[in-house]
Parts: structure tokens; C-alpha cells; sequence
């Protein structure tokens, strides 16, 4: 067996790439000896012919012939070359990073569905992967129909016709991006395991599994309020008094209703009727009060929330068991659920289909870069103290392609230096700015310099990268103008002129602490950033507004650099999952790691919820702790630290006598005394805690009132240590018998378009009621 160098998983099967070797040239010769393959040249070749014209090829560049296997079975060939090197480059500029190749797909007896477009796609994955590669060129014969229409389905441009002797061809280029936008269209349209054919099985549990969410989240928030039928067993009816829905439920602390969705069934008029959440929402729009306004977006978000629910359920993601020993990127793609509390979680109005394939987390693929240059007048960066602009961008992107860069750049008439090279989401560039901001690439001040090596992993945030080809580089996070969640995922310029001010600032005062140190609490500082400003739209546009957060990125620290053998990562929001059987991860670590559960949570608590507790009562310091802003360092399967990201616009200081740099004084907030402690009430207990709580007694790992007491004993354990703060423990009492109830739903169904104003959050607040406090009862 040739040596293998590239493998890929596609929905046929497992897609290899190896070298071409002595024994291979019987079966070449008997492929470019068919009649479809008379493109190829070769059909009156002998087989000495073929293996002499082969061996000269490797002999010059081993990789230049690959034979690509589906499930260890040869079904193509490639041959790889430099077009300078070749007569094509000849025709053109030609630049050092054009690769061009050939593709001959072995005669099949019996036709495999979305076979070629598959190969097509693997082919062009492994050409990309390849750094040195950054457009790939081909040279068709003109009358070749066939391997034209695959060419422009991978995103090919055609640009004229060219004489090489020995034809008449196209040519045509592709780079990175233009492929793998269109590559996700290829698979979307392959009849074989496509996500947009659902199987009946799995639309049936992911409309189930959001009705029961639903339920649950808007019964919370009481808005749906169900009567009791037996005991266990409750009714929702809608106005009409035709749609009754009957489950079994238990209610549990913080109006929380666990419900098995598997035993929910609907009638209408007395008939029995399938499962389906768009019709159950419109049965209780009345109900949720959701305006007519904003009702028919609201139900995009929630059809697309179910979309990706099905994808999740078909793709055959690992069992929790599995999940509990895998790798931190392997969870990042394989949760089943985006935010607990939120119905319509991932609406990502804007992509499309292909979109979808290309560009969500769950998917996993992988995702290159486009990179342009924007001007500084328009353009600013800014970063920690020791951090310039030449340090950052050498060691993102290579001192070669920065090199090669510059010169693009002089080669246009215009100075380097006078430009900042930053990254744009590919959706972002296509959709957003090559359309709002053509007047500004008109004038130069934003030039596109073309697609970085390195290839990334959208993490659950959806616009923060990992980079896959080099695991120890910093994140990259981008401005991404889809409506998601109650929010357009633009990044301010404004914010991020101050961003790594706000995160040095942030960092030196936790590593200064010596409780943060002792939870082992750390930051993830966003280190660097670049804001481009659109004048016009600045200028037109005087109150806050998504057009003036299109284009910005920032890079941000990566965990993994500082991790020992012994420990690995994974997102707290991971403790929440459960499989497509409806196992939990959380009962599958605990079991794993050998601790009794109390000594797991006991361990949790210390490094995420002590944490919590030091920044409020210390520093009057609140973040976002909601469980994909968390990242958890695990030992044996058990909690020992935790990383706290998304920093910049997500904290606040509530005290407003607080004296700090002039580029911090942004995160001061005005709250209320009887607001502030909504950030751990609401954020941890609501909208985190409630949901751990509820699947360790639903597993039969811990009591209900066993988790909430253990989260008693670290409040104590806490005020235990830090007396001095014993008179601002009584002002803000975690032990208050009752809190606000502070409802999230109830926001983004009264503005989904952005639910709540960064510089004035508490203004926004959706309030029903009070909760009784589940740790009160353990006060003494």
C-alpha cells in the first residue's frame, strides 16, 4: 500500500489519499484506457507507457500522483503540479501559490450517487490543506461538459480559452474561499445522507424534544401554565380550548418542570395529531404575547433551531460515554443543545443551506480565512502592552505570507505600511462586505490579499475560531452580521479599540488574587484587535446600529498552551448535554472520574461558582457565565480549573466609585442595589444550576436538594474565608428566601432584533414574579 497522506470523512464514506506505486500502472492504464476518459490522452498507451510516463512524474515530486481510495478501495486518480513550472503558466501572470490538477474517476459497474462530487470535494480539501497552495487551476478541455460542470459547482471561475497543442482548454481558477462555499451546495445536493432530507425518526424527536423545551422554558417563565390531570401528569390547552397537549412532568425548584418529551401527545378537536413546534407555537402565540411584528421571524428562528436539531440527531455525533474521553474540540461540535434557556437558539438568519454545511459549529468543517487590508485611516489596532502589530500578524500568519503580502500590496501602487492586515469571516466578506463597503474597496482602503493556510473549527459561538492546523494559536473571533439568538454577531470597532485594555486590565487583577488563584480561575485574554469604521454609516447613523459592527476581528488566548498531559478541556456548557439516546455527559464524567458525586460537585462549584462569588463581593465584578463562556480544565475526569472567555463586552464593575484606566471606564454599569445580584441569581442559579440540578436527580446521581445544599456549603465555604466582607453579605444575601425572576424568553419575544442594550442591560429586564431561592432553606 502507497503511502496514505490525507484522509476525510465524507457522507459515502472514508475518502484516502496515497502515493502513487510500482503496481499501480495495470490498473491506471485499464482507467485512462476507457472511452470516458479520452481527455486523458493516454488510450492508446501500452502499459510499459503509462508506468514510464508515471514514474517520470514522481520522480520529480512524489506527491504529484495520488490514487484516492472510498473505504480502502482505489476509485480515482490526481495528478498535482506547480503551474509555473508547467506550459499552462505560460497563458497567464502566473504565481508561485498556483497548484493545477487532473482528475480521472475510475469506471463504476454499478453508479454510486453523489460519487464524483464527493471526490471532487475530497481532491479539493487536500489541495487546500497543503500551505503552499493558495488557488488551484485547471486547463479542461473545451468540449469536456462533464468535468466543466463539476469545476463550477466547486467554485471555479472561468476566464478565457487557451491553445496547448494538444488542445483547446478553459482555464480557471478557485481559491479557498470561493470552494468551500461552494463545496457545502456539492454535499447539500448529494442524494445520500443529505442533513436537509430528514428522516422521519429523528424530525419526529427533534420537534418533540423543542416542544418539551418549550414547555419547560415558557412554563418557567410563566407565560404557559399547565394544569394537573393525575399526579405526575399534566394538560396544556391552548385559547381555542381544540389543542391539548398532555405529558408526564415533575416540577422542581425554580418553577422548573423536568418533562420526558417521549410522553408528550397532542390532540385537536379529540383526535390525536403529531408532534410539531412551529404549529405549537402559533397555538400559543396568544398566550406568549408574542406581536404580530415579530411573530413570523420568530418562527424562521425556531424552524432553523429545528433544522439544526435534526442535523445534530442524523450526524451520528459520539454517545456521552464517548464524549466523557474526547478531545475538547470533538465535544466543541458534538452538543446536542445551544442555550438552555432559549427556545429559538440558533435562528442564524442569513445562511443559507450551503451556509449551514459550511459554517456551523456543529458541523465541524473546516473553515480558511480570506484576509484583507484595510487602511489605517479608516482602520485601528490595538493590543495588550508587549504585543505590536508586526509580533501579532508574523506569528498569525507566517513571515513568508506576510512577505508575499506586502508585496501584493506594492505591486498595487500603494505603501504596506499604511495598511492593516486583518481576517473576515468568508460568509462575511461574500454577504456583507463586498457589498456595504464597495465604495471603500473602490478607493483602496480595503484591498483582499486572498486565503491564509491554516485552517479553523467555528466554536458554539458560532464567530470565535479554533485553528485547527496549528492547535496552540491563539483564537480568532469576527464580526458576523446573522441574526442569532436576540442579537445580530457584529463586533464594535468602538468596543474593540479598548477591548485588550479592558482584558490586561482584567488579567493582572485576577493573577494578582490570591482566592482566584487558589480556585485556579483564569482569564482568556483577547489580546489584540482590529475595528474598521464605516465613516458614512457612523456618520448617518446616530444611535447604536448593527451597520456599524460589520468589521472588526480579535485574537484571543488559547487554553491549551498551558495544559499538562494529565489534564484536558471541555466547555462547561457540556455539562448540560445529552446524547441522541438522552444520556448525560455530566453522569457519564462523574461515573468515569470514581469521585462520589458530592466530591465531583463539591470540586465543580469550587473552581466556576467561588470564583463567581470572590469577583462580586471583592471587586463588585460580573460576567457572563453562562456555560459556552466557560471552559473547564479537567484531571481524572474531574473539574480542577476553569477559563473564563469572551471578556470585552460581556463584564462590568457595578460600582460606579470604582477607579479605574480611562480604556476600562466603559465596563462601569449602573444597576440598581436590588438588581446586582441577579448576575449569579439568574445567570448561575436560572440559567445554569437549574439544569444541572434537574439531570443529576433525573439520572438517580443526586437529589435534587443534595446538588442545591452542596451549592449552600460552597456559599459558606466562601464567606467562611473572606469575613471582611461579612456586612456586603448581608446587603446582597445569597440566602434571601426569594429573588427576582428575571425571564430571558420574554426578551427576545419582545425584540428579537436585539434584546437588550449592551450599555444599559438591567434597563431591559423582563421581570414575572420572584423565584423561592433553592439554597434559602440552608442559611443556618
Amino acid at each position: 500500500m502507497g503511502e496514505r497522506i490525507y484522509s476525510l470523512q465524507q457522507p459515502l464514506g472514508h475518502f484516502t489519499l496515497r502515493r502513487w506505486q510500482a503496481g499501480d500502472e495495470k490498473m491506471l492504464h485499464s482507467w485512462v484506457t476507457q472511452p470516458h476518459a479520452q481527455f486523458w490522452g493516454m488510450q492508446q498507451q501500452s502499459v510499459e507507457q503509462v508506468n514510464d510516463f508515471y514514474l517520470n512524474m514522481v520522480a520529480q515530486d512524489v506527491n504529484s500522483v495520488l490514487i484516492g481510495c472510498l473505504d480502502g478501495q482505489p476509485y480515482f486518480l490526481i495528478e498535482c503540479y506547480q503551474a509555473l513550472q508547467e506550459e499552462v503558466g505560460e497563458h497567464y501572470p502566473a504565481q508561485s501559490g498556483d497548484y493545477g490538477m487532473h482528475l480521472l474517476v475510475a469506471p463504476v459497474s454499478t453508479p454510486i450517487s453523489g460519487l464524483s462530487r464527493q471526490i471532487f470535494a475530497t481532491v479539493m480539501e487536500y489541495l487546500f490543506s497543503r500551505p503552499e497552495v493558495a488557488r488551484v487551476v485547471v486547463e479542461p478541455d473545451v468540449n469536456n461538459h462533464k468535468i466543466h460542470r463539476l469545476n463550477k459547482q466547486a467554485g471555479f471561475r472561468y476566464h478565457q480559452q487557451i491553445d496547448l497543442g494538444h488542445k483547446r482548454a478553459w482555464l480557471a481558477f478557485c481559491a479557498a474561499t470561493d470552494f468551500y462555499r461552494e463545496k457545502a451546495i456539492m454535499l447539500s445536493t448529494a442524494t445520500v445522507s443529505s442533513p436537509f432530507q430528514p428522516n422521519p425518526k429523528h424530525w419526529q424527536q427533534a420537534n418533540g424534544q423543542l416542544i418539551q423545551k418549550a414547555m419547560t422554558e415558557f412554563s418557567h417563565e410563566r407565560l404557559l401554565a399547565p394544569e394537573a390531570v393525575t399526579e405526575g401528569v399534566w394538560r396544556l390547552t391552548d385559547t381555542s380550548g381544540e389543542n391539548v397537549y398532555q405529558f408526564e412532568g415533575q416540577w422542581r425548584a425554580l418553577n422548573h418542570l423536568s418533562i420526558d418529551w417521549r410522553t408528550i401527545t397532542k390532540t385537536h378537536k379529540g383526535q390525536e395529531q403529531s408532534l410539531d413546534a412551529l404549529t405549537f407555537i402559533v397555538e400559543f402565540a396568544d398566550q406568549l404575547a408574542i406581536p404580530e411584528s415579530i411573530l413570523a421571524t420568530y418562527l424562521e428562528e425556531v424552524s432553523s433551531t429545528l433544522c439544526s436539531s435534526q442535523f445534530k440527531l442524523q450526524k451520528g455525533n459520539p454517545s456521552s460515554e464517548q464524549l466523557a474521553a474526547a478531545d475538547f474540540q470533538t465535544i466543541e461540535s458534538s452538543m446536542t443543545e445551544g442555550h438552555p434557556c432559549f427556545i429559538a437558539n440558533n435562528g442564524r438568519i442569513g445562511f443559507d443551506a450551503a451556509d449551514y454545511l459550511a459554517y456551523a459549529p456543529e458541523v465541524g468543517a473546516s473553515i480558511y480565512m480570506p484576509w484583507v487590508a484595510v487602511h489605517r485611516s479608516n482602520g485601528h489596532f490595538a493590543a495588550i502592552e508587549g504585543l505590536d502589530y508586526a509580533t501579532l500578524i508574523e506569528e498569525e500568519l507566517g513571515a513568508a505570507q506576510v512577505k508575499e503580502w506586502e508585496a501584493t500590496l506594492r505591486s498595487m501602487g500603494v505603501l504596506a505600511e499604511d495598511y492593516l492586515f486583518t481576517p473576515v469571516h468568508p460568509w462575511q466578506w461574500q454577504n456583507k462586505i463586498v457589498t456595504v463597503f464597495a465604495a471603500d474597496i473602490a478607493r483602496q482602503n480595503i484591498i483582499y490579499l486572498g486565503v491564509a493556510a491554516d485552517a479553523y473549527q467555528a466554536q458554539q459561538s458560532i464567530r470565535t475560531f479554533f485553528n485547527r492546523s496549528q492547535p496552540t494559536k491563539r483564537y480568532v473571533k469576527t464580526a458576523l452580521s446573522i441574526l442569532n439568538m436576540g442579537f445580530m454577531r457584529g463586533l464594535s470597532p468602538y468596543y474593540m479599540a479598548t477591548t485588550p485594555a479592558v482584558n490586561q486590565w482584567l488579567a493582572k487583577l485576577v493573577a494578582e488574587d490570591n482566592w482566584l488563584n487558589h480556585c485556579r480561575f483564569s482569564i482568556l485574554q483577547e489580546v489584540a484587535t482590529i475595528g474598521y469604521h464605516h465613516r458614512l454609516y457612523e456618520k448617518a447613523i446616530k444611535k447604536d446600529s448593527a451597520y456599524k459592527k460589520m468589521f472588526a476581528a480579535l485574537w484571543r488566548e488559547n487554553p491549551l498552551t498551558g495544559l499538562t498531559d494529565q489534564q484536558r478541556l471541555m466547555t462547561m456548557a457540556g455539562l448540560l448535554h445529552r446524547d441522541v439516546e438522552g444520556k448525560a455527559l455530566l453522569t457519564a464524567l462523574i461515573k468515569r472520574s470514581g469521585l462520589a458525586p458530592a466530591e465531583w460537585i463539591d470540586r465543580y462549584l469550587q473552581v466556576y461558582l467561588s470564583p463567581i462569588l470572590h469577583c462580586f463581593y471583592q471587586y463588585d465584578l460580573v460576567f457572563m457565565p453562562h456555560g459556552e463562556n466557560l471552559i473547564l480544565m479537567l484531571e481524572d475526569d474531574a473539574p480542577v480549573g476553569c477559563f473564563m472567555k469572551d471578556i470585552g463586552e460581556e463584564i462590568a464593575i457595578l460600582d460606579t466609585s470604582y477607579e479605574l484606566p480611562d480604556k476600562v471606564q466603559r465596563i462601569k454599569a449602573e444597576v440598581p442595589d436590588e438588581m446586582k445580584l441577579l448576575s449569579i441569581f439568574v445567570d448561575v442559579f436560572s440559567c445554569f444550576f437549574r439544569f444541572v440540578s434537574a439531570i443529576l436527580d433525573e439520572d438517580r446521581v443526586m437529589q435534587e436538594k443534595a446538588f442545591w445544599q452542596r451549592v449552600a456549603v460552597s456559599v459558606k465555604h466562601y464567606q467562611q474565608h473572606h469575613p471582611q466582607f461579612s456586612e456586603k453579605f448581608a446587603r446582597f444575601d445569597l440566602f434571601s428566601p426569594t429573588y427576582a425572576h428575571s425571564c430571558l424568553n420574554r426578551l427576545q419575544l419582545a425584540n428579537n432584533q436585539q434584546m437588550v442594550n449592551l450599555d444599559d442591560p438591567a434597563s431591559a429586564l423582563k421581570l414575572a414574579g420572584v423565584l423561592d431561592n433553592p439554597i434559602a432553606q440552608f442559611k443556618n
